[in-house]
């Protein structure tokens, strides 16, 4: 079979998975945690995978850069099989067993990849990841009592972080991969796609933080943030290109990221809002 059969069959049994749970919960905090759960992923992997070269994927969906398409396998990991998992088992309150059962499900699964040579390891071991998804999963547990309750300060602030940054990065990264609209050069790594992946997924947590400072700021006119907002992510871009680390090469590209911006800022001030009021 097709190295893509293996991928797609993990995103269609994650798809069903997240839609029977969303139905029988049916609330904001489900979402919230799903979303926060996807943000931690992404900087752990942004870590271990992007900078680091953990390993690779070999979907073989995207054909035309190498990096890109084990880009892709690590989105359909790190954003939906893994914190839909997560989500299932904090919403529902399972208990350490079946924390041990599901890392060892995903450790099986890793495994049987390895031996498809559609997943490849460099310093990785499968020990790491199961060790890794036990904490992974215990910390799901950890955000939801906190979602659950009206949050302020520390823990506050960090789920909005969390949740800001997977909508973020996905928001960034995925056009990249698909239309390529744009590519980073700052000549991190010889790979073109690897040196474009690590240098957005900088951007998108720079950008995340921006986003979640400037809604803080009580403005009696709150129109002056998405104006402020707007022109700031112009400029950057603009500086970006100016100094050769930023190649934008579609006509939208520009335009789709101000846009972008904007519609963060009015996200995260309603994602604000709703995790300090329950």
């Amino acid at each position: 079979m097709p190295n893509s059969f293996w991928f797609f069959a993990l995103l269609i049994s994650s798809l069903i998975l997240f839609c029977s749970i969303i139905y029988k919960k049916r609330n904001t905090q489900t979402l919230f945690l799903y979303l926060t759960m996807v943000g931690y992923g992404y900087i752990i992997e942004t870590m271990i995978f992007n900078f680091l070269g953990s390993y690779d994927y070999k979907p073989n969906i995207i054909k035309h850069d190498s990096f890109y398409d084990s880009e892709l396998g690590a989105f359909f990991s790190n954003a939906l099989s893994l914190p839909i998992t997560a989500t299932l088992i904090a919403t529902f309150h399972l208990n350490w067993l079946w924390i041990v059962i599901f890392s060892g499900y995903f450790v099986g699964i890793e495994w049987f990849f390895l031996k498809l040579h559609i997943y490849t390891h460099h310093w990785w071991r499968l020990e790491y990841t199961g060790l890794g998804l036990v904490m992974y999963f215990v910390l799901a547990k950890i955000f939801y009592k906190w979602i659950l309750l009206p949050s302020q300060g520390l823990k506050h602030n960090l789920m909005l972080y969390l949740i800001t940054g997977s909508i973020s990065a996905s928001c960034h990264i995925l056009p990249m991969l698909f239309f390529l609209n744009r590519y980073y050069r700052p000549n991190w790594f010889d790979n073109v796609g690897r040196d474009s992946i690590a240098f957005s997924a900088l951007y998108y947590l720079c950008a995340s933080l921006y986003y979640c400072l400037i809604v803080k700021i009580n403005w009696k006119t709150k129109w002056k943030k998405y104006i402020l907002t707007g022109l700031f992510f112009y400029i950057v871009n603009q500086f970006l290109i100016m100094i050769g680390i930023l190649h934008s090469l579609v006509w939208w590209d520009q335009m789709y990221y101000v846009f972008l911006s904007l519609f963060l800022i009015m996200l995260v001030n309603i994602t604000d809002k709703r995790l300090s009021s329950r």
